[in-house]
C-alpha cells in the first residue's frame, strides 16, 4: 500500500528500541530522535521494548511461565538446564525480584545474602569461578578474594547475580527459544542473510513464550501512547527479528498506523533491499543519518510533501501485473542533512532510568563498563575525522560525512541531559572521538566546573600527549578505547591506520599514567597475516599489558564488507573475493559481509582461539610472564621474538 497522505499537522510518533541492545542503559537511538523531533515541534515519545522484556522474562510470573512450557514438554525432551532449572525453580522464583531490584540499585542489602553463596541457586555458569581457586590453599579458599578483598561485597554480590541470570538465559535458551540472548537474540536470521526467507519463516512459525510476552508489551506501549507513527530502530542484528515481531503485532491491531525502520543496521546491510515482503511489517526503510529522512517523510505524511521528495527512503508501489507484491524503491530526493549542531539534546524522558540492571560479568575494571552503570550516551561529532581504515565502511554516511560541533554545545547538552536525568556519567560514542574536540570539551567542562565522569573511543594519534591527558581526566575522563588492531607495522599501513605499535605504547602509557585505563581494539585474520604475524601481534599485546599500558582489549575476527576499500579493491590488499549470493529479482534483503580467499592459507579460526584465551587471562594478570606459543593448541614455529620491544619504545619515547 502507498503511504497515506491524510495524518494529523502534529501526529503522534512513537521510539522503540527492539530488543535486545543493552540492559544497563538505553541505546541512543530513540533518545536523539526523540529528543530531535521534539525540537521541530513534533508529538515524539519513546519505550525501551528491549529492557521491558527482560524484566518480564527475569520476574516471578515470567520464570513461572517458563517452568509450565517446561513441564508441559514430553518426557525426555528436557534438556540438563532445563531439568536443572526444575529441580530449582521454587528458588528461581523466590529469588529472582530480589536479585533484579539488587541489579537495578534499589535494594543494596540483598547483597549480604547474595554474597553468602546460599541464597541464589548456581547452575553451570558458576563453574567459571573454579578458575579464580588458588591451587596452593588446600581448602579452595575464596575464589573471588583476588578481585573483591575483604569490602567488595557490592560489586562480588553484582558478578555473582549476573552469573544467576546468565544461568537462566542459558536455560531459556535451550528450553524456550533457541535463538534467545541478552545481547545478540536471533542474529543469524538478519546478520548477512541474502534473502528474507529464514526471518519470514521465523515469524510465520508459532510464537515462542518470549514472542508472546513482547506481542504483550508491544500492544501494552501502543495503547498507552496511541501513535500515528512508529519507530523502530535497529542497530544490530541481534535487534532485527525482534523488531518484526513488534511491527508485525502492531500491523495485525491497527494497520493504518505507518511504521518506519532505520538504524545502524538498515545502513550497512540493507542498502539494495528489494524485497517486498520487508513492506508486510514496514511501510518505509530509511537509510543513513534519520533525521532528514523523517523530516521529509512526516511532511510527506501530513500532506505537505509529493512522494517523489522523500529522502533516503525505500517504499512499496502498488501492485502490478510485473510486481504482483508491488516494486521496492529508494527514493532519494537531494537535501542537505541536519548539521549536527542543530540536531538537538538527546531526552530520556519516558525511559525507565531506574530500572536498568547494572550487570557485572567481566571483572576486569576496564572491560566491566560496558555492562556496569547507567551512562548517557552522547556523540561528540558525527562521523570519524580520519575516515581511511581499509576495513571500515568508509564511504558510509555514519563513517564518511564528519560533522562536529562547539565546545558550549557539547557541554550544554551534557548539562541538560544531567538535569534530566540526575546521572553525570557519559559514554561517547563516537567511531573515533576528535582530540582537538576532546580538548576543547575538557576545557569547558573546566571552565564551567561542570563534574562528570565519561568515557570513549579514540585514535590512538601522537597529539595525546601527558599533557593532554592530564587534562581530559582532570575533566572527568576515567576510560579510552582505541584501535591497535593487527599489532603488525606493516599491517597497520596496509590498513591505513596511521598509527604504528611503538606510537600506541607511548600514547597509552600516556592515559594510563594519567589514571585513565584504556581498552584496546585488536584484529585477527586481516588479509596477508601470517601466523608470524599474529604471534608478534599477541606477543606486543602481552607486552602492553605487562608495562601496564593498557588494562583491557579484544580480538575481533576481521570481516571484509562490501563496502569497505578491501571489499571494494581486493586485489589492492592481496585477497580474491567469493562471488556473494545472487537472489533473484525482488528477493535481496542484506549484503554487508563477504567471503574472501587469502594466499597465505593460514585457519585464523584456530588462531583466534588462542589469542582470547591468552587475552581472558591477561585482562586478569595471568601468564603475562609466559611465552604467548604456549597459548595455542598446535605447533608454532619458534622463531625469533621481539620481547623488549614495547620497553624499548616506550624509553625512547
Amino acid at each position: 500500500m502507498p503511504l497515506p497522505t491524510t495524518l494529523s499537522p502534529t501526529p503522534r510518533i512513537l521510539s522503540v528500541i527492539a530488543p535486545m541492545t543493552q540492559l544497563n542503559t538505553p541505546y541512543p537511538s530513540s533518545a536523539y530522535l526523540t529528543g530531535f523531533l521534539r525540537s521541530r515541534g513534533h508529538q515524539a515519545v519513546q519505550e525501551d521494548l528491549a529492557l521491558a522484556l527482560a524484566l518480564r522474562l527475569l520476574s516471578r510470573e515470567g520464570l513461572g511461565a517458563v517452568r509450565e512450557r517446561i513441564l508441559a514438554m514430553p518426557d525426555g525432551q528436557r534438556g540438563p538446564l532445563a531439568q536443572g532449572f526444575l529441580d530449582e525453580a521454587g528458588r528461581y522464583l523466590a529469588t529472582i525480584g530480589p536479585a533484579i531490584a539488587f541489579l537495578q540499585g534499589r535494594d543494596s542489602t540483598i547483597a549480604h545474602r547474595i554474597v553468602s553463596r546460599a541464597f541464589l541457586p548456581e547452575g553451570p555458569r558458576f563453574a567459571s569461578l573454579d578458575a579464580y581457586e588458588d591451587p596452593d590453599d588446600p581448602d579452595g579458599g575464596d575464589p573471588l578474594a583476588w578481585a573483591f578483598g575483604a569490602l567488595g561485597q557490592q560489586d562480588r554480590a553484582r558478578h555473582l547475580a549476573t552469573l544467576y541470570l546468565n544461568d537462566l538465559a542459558d536455560v531459556v535458551r535451550e528450553a524456550i527459544d533457541p535463538r534467545f540472548e541478552f545481547v545478540r537474540y536471533a542474529e543469524s536470521l538478519a546478520m548477512s542473510q541474502p534473502t528474507f526467507d529464514p526471518l519470514a519463516q521465523a515469524l510465520a512459525a508459532p510464537p515462542t513464550l518470549v514472542d508472546e510476552l513482547l506481542h504483550g508489551l508491544t500492544m501494552d506501549a501502543f495503547a498507552r501512547h496511541r501513535p500515528e507513527v512508529v519507530l523502530v530502530s535497529v542497530p544490530f542484528p541481534g535487534a532485527v527479528y525482534a523488531a518484526f515481531r513488534i511491527a508485525q503485532a502492531i500491523k495485525a491491531h491497527a494497520p493504518a498506523t505507518v511504521i518506519v525502520l532505520g538504524g545502524g543496521y538498515v545502513n550497512t546491510e540493507l542498502r539494495t533491499l528489494d524485497d517486498a515482503r520487508v513492506f508486510d511489517c514496514f511501510d518505509a526503510v530509511t537509510l543513513d543519518g534519520g533525521e532528514r529522512p523523517l523530516l521529509a517523510l512526516l511532511e510527506h505524511l501530513c500532506g505537505r510533501r509529493g512522494p517523489s521528495r522523500l529522502v533516503r527512503t525505500f517504499v512499496r508501489d502498488l501492485p502490478d501485473a510485473d510486481h504482483p507484491e508491488g516494486r521496492v524503491r529508494l527514493v532519494n530526493f537531494v537535501e542537505p542533512d541536519i548539521p549536527f549542531e542543530q540536531v538537538g539534546t538527546p531526552t530520556w524522558d519516558g525511559l525507565p532510568t531506574d530500572r536498568y540492571l547494572s550487570l557485572l560479568d567481566m571483572l576486569n575494571p576496564m572491560h566491566r563498563l560496558w555492562s556496569d552503570g547507567r551512562w548517557n550516551k552522547l556523540t561528540v561529532a558525527h562521523g570519524c575525522y580520519w575516515k581511511k581504515c581499509s576495513f571500515c565502511d568508509v564511504g558510509l554516511d555514519y563513517i564518511g560525512r564528519y560533522d562536529a560541533a562547539g565546545a558550549e554545545v557539547l557541554v550544554d547538552r551534557i548539562e541538560a541531559i544531567v538535569a534530566e536525568t540526575g546521572q553525570t556519567g557519559f559514554h561517547f560514542v563516537d567511531e573515533a572521538a576528535p582530540p582537538k574536540s576532546l580538548k576543547a570539551l575538557a576545557a569547558e567542562l573546566q571552565r564551567r566546573g561542570t563534574a562528570i565522569s565519561w568515557w570513549g573511543n579514540v585514535r590512538f594519534e601522537k597529539s595525546y600527549s601527558r599533557e593532554l591527558c592530564e587534562q581530559l581526566a582532570d575533566s572527568g575522563c576515567i576510560a579510552i578505547s582505541g584501535g591497535l588492531e593487527v599489532a603488525s607495522d606493516r599491517l597497520l599501513a596496509l590498513m591505513k591506520k596511521g598509527v604504528s605499535v611503538d606510537q600506541v605504547a607511548r600514547v597509552t602509557r600516556a592515559f594510563t599514567e594519567a589514571g585513565i585505563l584504556v581498552h584496546a581494539y585488536l584484529m585477527y585474520g586481516f588479509p596477508t597475516q601470517t601466523v608470524q604475524d599474529t604471534v608478534d601481534a599477541l606477543e606486543y599485546v602481552r607486552q602492553l599489558f605487562a608495562e601496564g599500558c593498557i588494562q583491557s582489549g579484544y580480538f575481533h575476527r576481521f570481516a571484509c564488507t562490501v563496502h569497505s576499500p578491501v571489499g571494494l579493491d581486493p586485489a589492492a590488499y592481496g585477497v580474491t573475493l567469493r562471488p556473494l549470493p545472487e537472489p533473484p529479482p525482488g528477493r535481496v534483503f542484506a549484503r554487508n559481509d563477504i567471503g574472501f580467499d587469502d594466499p597465505t592459507g593460514v585457519d585464523h579460526d584456530a588462531l583466534g582461539i588462542g589469542l582470547r584465551k591468552a587475552l581472558y587471562n591477561y585482562m586478569h594478570g595471568i601468564g603475562l610472564e609466559e611465552d604467548v606459543r604456549q597459548w595455542f593448541d598446535f605447533h608454532v614455529p619458534k622463531t625469533r621474538i621481539n620481547r623488549q620491544r614495547i620497553a624499548r619504545a616506550l624509553a625512547e619515547g
